[in-house]
C-alpha cells in the first residue's frame, strides 16, 4: 500500500512514517517543517527505496493536487497540525489557518483525486485528531466516540473544527473518511516543548521542572509506537466513517507522572540528591482541562487493538532514549519559543 502521510516528520507523524515503511508499506511524507518538525525523526528510513518527502505546506492547495497527482497513494493519513496547547493560547491565528483551513485544502484535494482515479473503493482519509475536543471531564468517567464536543482552547476549537468537515465531507460527498481521537502521546523524538522532554531535561541540566496548578490534572498516557501500530490499523481495517477513540489505559496525574520520571532518572542518571528536588509549582495554564480519560472499547472490540506499554514501561523508555540522544535534542533548544514559559494568556 502506498501513503500520504502529513506531518510526517513531527512527532506521531514520524513514529507512522518509521513503522509503516519496516512493514513494507510505500510512504510519501509531505510536511512543511514548521518549528517543530525534524527530518532527523525519520533519518532511519530516509534513504529506503519504500520512502519519498515533499517539502509542502497543507495551506497550499496546488502543492497538494500536484504531490496527490505525481504519487498516486491507496490513502492519505491526516497528521500534519498545530498542537501545542500553550501557542495556541498565545498566537491561535496558525492554529486555524492549518488545523481548519489546510484540512480543508486536503480533503477537497483528496476528493478531487479520488474522484479523478474513478472511486477507487480501497482509498481511504485517515484524519488523525485529538480526545481534548471532547472537554474536561469530572473525577470519574470515559471519553467515548459519542460523547459530545466541547473544546476548551483554541487548539482543541481548531481540531474540532477539522474533525467536523471531515464527517461533512463523508456525508455530504462520500469521501471514504475514517477518524481517530487520541490521548496524550509520549516517547521517543518527541518535541523539547511538551512536559515529558520538559521534565527530562529540566532535571538532567538541573534546573526547575514546572508542574502547572496543583499538578491534579490528569491525562491517559499513549506510547507514541504504541499510537502508530493503532492508527495503521485503523487505516487498513477500520469501517469507512468511523472513529475510534485510541487511549493507553494509563492514567495519572501530572504530579504522579513527573515523579515517575524523576525515579527514572534516579535509577539511570544517579546524582547526588533525587531529581524530584528540582519540582516546583508554577501557575496553571488559562481554562486548563481537568481530566482526560478515553474509552477504547471500540477499537479494542472492532480491531482487536489494545496497548502493549505501560506507562511506568514507556517512560523508561523515553528517558533512556533522552540520555541516549543528545545530539537529536540539543540542537532544538535553540528553536523558536523552546524553554519558555508560553500561554499564559
Amino acid at each position: 500500500m502506498k501513503i500520504l502521510v502529513t506531518g510526517g516528520a513531527g512527532f506521531i507523524g514520524s513514529a507512522v512514517v518509521r513503522l509503516a515503511v519496516s512493514r513494507g508499506h510505500q510512504v510519501v511524507n509531505l510536511d512543511a517543517l514548521t518549528y517543530a518538525a525534524n527530518l532527523e525523526n525519520v533519518a532511519d528510513v530516509a534513504d529506503s527505496p519504500l520512502y519519498a518527502f515533499e517539502h509542502a505546506d497543507i495551506r497550499d492547495r496546488a502543492a497538494l493536487d500536484r504531490i496527490l497527482a505525481t504519487h498516486r497513494p491507496d490513502a492519505v493519513m491526516h497528521l500534519a497540525a498545530e498542537s501545542h496547547v500553550d501557542r495556541s493560547i498565545d498566537g491561535p491565528g496558525a492554529f486555524i489557518e492549518t488545523n481548519i483551513t489546510g484540512t480543508y485544502n486536503l480533503l477537497e484535494a483528496a476528493r478531487g483525486y479520488w474522484l479523478c482515479e474513478g472511486r477507487p473503493e480501497g482509498f481511504r482519509f485517515h484524519h488523525i485528531s485529538t480526545d481534548e475536543v471532547f472537554g474536561s471531564l469530572g473525577p470519574t468517567g470515559q471519553f467515548t466516540e459519542t460523547t459530545p464536543y466541547d473544546p476548551r482552547s483554541p487548539y482543541s476549537a481548531s481540531k474540532a473544527a477539522s474533525d467536523h468537515l471531515v464527517r461533512a465531507w463523508h456525508e455530504t460527498y462520500g469521501l471514504p473518511v475514517v477518524l481517530t481521537n487520541c490521548s496524550n502521546n509520549y516517547g521517543p523524538y518527541h518535541f523539547p516543548e511538551k512536559l515529558v522532554p520538559v521534565v527530562i531535561l529540566n532535571a538532567l541540566h538541573g534546573r526547575e521542572i514546572p508542574v502547572y496548578g496543583d499538578g491534579g490534572n490528569v491525562r491517559d498516557w499513549l506510547y507514541v509506537e504504541d499510537h502508530a501500530d493503532a492508527l495503521l490499523l485503523c487505516m487498513e481495517k477500520g469501517a469507512v466513517g468511523r472513529s475510534y477513540n485510541i487511549g493507553g489505559e494509563n492514567e495519572a496525574t501530572n504530579i504522579d507522572l513527573v515523579r515517575m520520571i524523576c525515579a527514572h532518572l534516579d535509577t539511570l542518571r544517579p546524582q547526588a540528591a533525587p531529581h524530584e528536588r528540582l519540582i516546583r509549582f508554577v501557575a496553571d495554564r488559562p481554562g486548563h482541562d481537568r481530566r482526560y480519560a478515553i474509552d477504547p472499547s471500540r477499537i479494542r472490540d472492532e480491531l482487536g487493538w489494545h496497548p502493549s506499554v505501560t506507562v511506568d514501561e514507556g517512560l523508561r523508555r523515553t528517558v533512556a532514549w533522552y540520555l541516549d540522544n543528545e545530539s537529536w535534542w540539543r540542537p532544538l533548544l535553540d528553536r523558536e519559543g523552546v524553554g519558555q514559559r508560553l500561554g499564559t494568556g
